[in-house]
C-alpha cells in the first residue's frame, strides 16, 4: 500500500488515563498502643496455652476460636472499638447513615512460630477484615524477615486466562502485579474489603509473630 493512498497515518491521540473502580485498603497505626497491646498480648498467651488451634489459612500456626471478644478483656472492645471507627469511616449505606446502623465483631488470634504462614483466603459473608499486629517476632541477622501481609489482584485471573503475563498498565505507568505486600509492624491496624483474597507469606525470622483478625458487618 503506498503512502498516498494511507491519507490518515499522521493522526495523533493524547488519552488520559483514569483509574477506576477503587479498592480500599485503610493502614493505620494505633497512637499510644503499648498498653493495650501488652493487655492483648498477655491474653492471647493465656489463650494459646490452655486451648487447641483451629485449622483455618493458617499452617504451622495456632488460630484461636472466633470469641476473642469474650476472653480478650477490655482491650479486646476497644480494639473492635477503633476498627469499626474505621469502618464506619470507609463505607457508604444508600438510605441509611454509617454511624448509626448496627456493627457486629468477630475477633481471633493467630501465633506464628519461625516457618508459619497463612495461605491465600477471603471472608465471605462480612463486608470488611481487619488485623492488627501485636508481635512481629524477631527478624533474622541477615535476608528478609517474611511475614508480609499480601493481597491479590481480583481481577488477575480474567487476563491471565486469555495470555499469561499480560499485565494492565497502571496510572503510575507501571504494569500492575498481580499481589502487593504490605510491610506492617507492632501496633498497625489494617482494614480491607472481606472479599479481597489475602494471606501471609512465611514468617522467616525467630520467636513468635502475633496477630488479631476480625471480621466487620452490620446487622439488617
Amino acid at each position: 500500500m503506498t503512502t498516498a493512498s494511507r491519507p490518515f497515518d499522521g493522526i495523533r491521540v493524547r488519552a488520559a488515563q483514569i483509574g477506576l473502580y477503587e479498592t480500599p485498603i485503610l493502614h493505620g497505626r494505633l497512637a499510644d498502643a503499648a498498653a493495650l497491646t501488652a493487655a492483648l498480648r498477655s491474653a492471647i498467651l493465656d489463650r494459646y496455652a490452655a486451648a487447641p488451634s483451629l485449622a483455618r489459612s493458617n499452617v504451622g500456626g495456632w488460630h484461636s476460636a472466633t470469641d476473642m471478644l469474650d476472653w480478650g478483656g477490655p482491650a479486646a472492645v476497644a480494639l473492635a472499638d477503633t476498627a469499626v471507627k474505621m469502618a464506619k469511616r470507609a463505607s457508604h449505606f444508600d438510605g441509611r447513615d454509617a454511624a448509626t446502623v448496627e456493627w457486629t465483631v468477630k475477633m481471633w488470634a493467630n501465633v506464628s512460630p519461625p516457618g508459619a504462614l497463612n495461605m491465600s483466603h477471603a471472608h465471605p459473608g462480612v463486608l470488611w477484615a481487619a488485623v492488627y499486629y501485636v508481635d512481629m517476632g524477631t527478624p533474622p541477622a541477615e535476608g528478609e524477615a517474611g511475614g508480609e501481609l499480601f493481597f491479590e489482584d481480583p481481577r488477575f485471573p480474567v487476563p491471565f486466562m486469555r495470555l499469561p503475563g499480560f499485565r494492565l498498565i497502571g496510572i503510575d505507568g507501571q504494569p500492575q502485579p498481580i499481589e502487593r505486600r504490605l510491610p506492617t509492624e507492632a501496633g498497625d491496624l489494617i482494614l480491607f474489603p472481606a472479599w479481597l483474597r489475602h494471606g501471609v507469606r512465611p514468617h522467616l525470622g525467630t520467636g513468635d509473630r502475633i496477630s488479631i483478625a476480625m471480621n466487620i458487618d452490620v446487622k439488617g
